[in-house]
């Protein structure tokens, strides 16, 4: 308002308004910064487990149903499928197969040729009178078409936005859904890394088609996945999916097993970190993490470092230079120069952005799942990740991680010692922020 000027209506609720924006501006940064306090009063926190079993093993088995939930099934037929050429065409064969009800949700369902592709497939199934119920979380797939939705809703599909971001539910809004779960009449399941988006299309042959690891599933344990879907649509809708869904999943003769473990943020420090300490803990020879984001609390990063001066062979594939999210890379640098001299092997992707979430141990353990290993996945996010117990899995995952260590840089200690400060600015800046990251 102008000094000596009579204030007007429009000068009340222009310095109301304005009073308003600060001070919601100023409890915004408040709890943001306690937030951060309490991200590093707890990131040295750690778990206690004495004599950790082996990855594996029935008694690893047991302690992950026990600490994380979701039991082992037997009888499972599991297909590890890379890079968009072949997770798209498996997925939408899998749609256009469905008889009775398509249930899908993602974290990613963005503008383009394959959000089109998967909008249609969808309305086909819904016009041919299949019940199809699509979830998509209400930020990550924020820039979405909403005309594509429209044309979904006309059709018959049942779209739903997952915690769609609102004033009243701000207490929600950094906690969203990470999951990818497809389920086929309630039969056939997919999970893993994958997104809705063109970017995900073609073989990672370019910087312009990112390389994922993603699975299909047949047998006991989709049923897993179907009750992970369940947990997000009946929050958003208050509808249990039910019905013709519930079918008998036999075990399938010469089946592999299969162990689903759901993590939600309401449980505070999640239990996808369970199970990747539960990992790193029992592991006896080897463990092999690919992660799209490393950034962990410094709680894991010493019991990382702890495995691999026990000898376990331990190597961490992460992106390089065509990350999205920089300053991910740069809050995980943060961490390597104590891994690196605890004889942890730092590898960084340089063909494309690197976004699999893959875990194998020993000979026979291998994980496949949404969450990475930062903060955002381990205590913010709902998150899946499907645990499979067969050699020849774990074979396959080898031969893609040799392909892929064969296309990365690996962190050389000396060098990295002598990287410049400028870089290391980046790094502790990071500092600031690695509570949501």
């Amino acid at each position: 308002m102008v000094p000596g000027r009579k204030a007007s209506v429009g000068d009340v609720v222009a310095d109301t308004w304005g009073w308003g924006l600060a001070g919601a501006a100023a409890v915004g940064l408040g709890a943001y910064a306690v937030k951060g306090a309490q991200y590093r009063r707890e990131a040295e926190q750690t778990f206690r487990l004495s004599d950790p079993p082996a990855p594996g093993s029935p008694a690893f088995a047991a302690l992950v149903e026990a600490w994380c939930g979701g039991p082992l099934r037997a009888g499972n037929r599991v297909d590890v499928l890379r890079n968009g050429d072949e997770i798209f065409p498996s997925m939408l064969d899998a749609i256009a197969s469905a008889s009775r009800t398509v249930d899908f949700s993602t974290y990613i369902f963005w503008k383009g040729d394959t959000a089109t592709r998967f909008a249609e497939a969808f309305i086909e199934r819904a016009r041919a009178g299949v019940e199809v119920n699509v979830l998509v979380d209400g930020w990550g797939s924020a820039p979405m078409d909403r005309a594509l939705v429209t044309r979904m809703e006309q059709a018959g599909v049942n779209f739903v936005w997952f915690r769609t971001p609102h004033w009243y539910t701000t207490q929600k809004l950094n906690n969203r859904s990470h999951r990818r779960i497809m389920v086929i009449d309630g039969t056939v399941g997919f999970t893993g890394g994958m997104g809705i988006a063109d970017e995900w299309s073609g073989d990672a042959e370019s910087p312009q088609n990112w390389r994922e690891t993603h699975l299909r599933i047949e047998g006991p344990a989709v049923r897993e996945l179907l009750g992970a879907f369940t947990d997000n649509w009946v929050e958003e809708t208050g509808v249990v999916p039910a019905g013709p869904r519930l079918t008998e999943l036999a075990p399938i003769d010469g089946g592999v097993e299969v162990q689903v473990s759901k993590s939600s943020a309401r449980q505070g420090r999640a239990a996808a970190e369970a199970l990747f300490f539960a990992a790193i803990a029992g592991a006896r020879e080897r463990l092999w993490f690919t992660t799209a984001y490393f950034a962990p609390r410094q709680a894991l990063v010493e019991h990382l470092a702890a495995a691999a001066a026990r000898g376990v062979d331990l190597r961490i594939l992460v992106n390089g230079p065509h990350i999205d999210k920089q300053v991910v890379r740069r809050a995980g640098h943060r961490s390597y120069g104590e891994l690196l001299a605890a004889g942890v092997r730092l590898f960084e992707y340089q063909r494309t952005m690197m976004h699999a979430k893959v875990v194998v141990a020993d000979d026979r353990w291998a994980n496949v799942g949404t969450a990475n290993f930062d903060n955002r996945s381990m205590a913010l996010q709902d998150e899946m990740n499907c645990t499979v117990l067969d050699a020849g899995v774990v074979a396959e995952l080898e031969k893609h991680f040799l392909d892929d260590f064969d296309d990365s840089v690996e962190i050389d200690l000396e060098r990295w010692r002598r990287r410049p400060v400028r870089s290391r600015a980046f790094e502790l800046i990071s500092g600031a922020v690695r509570h949501s990251l």
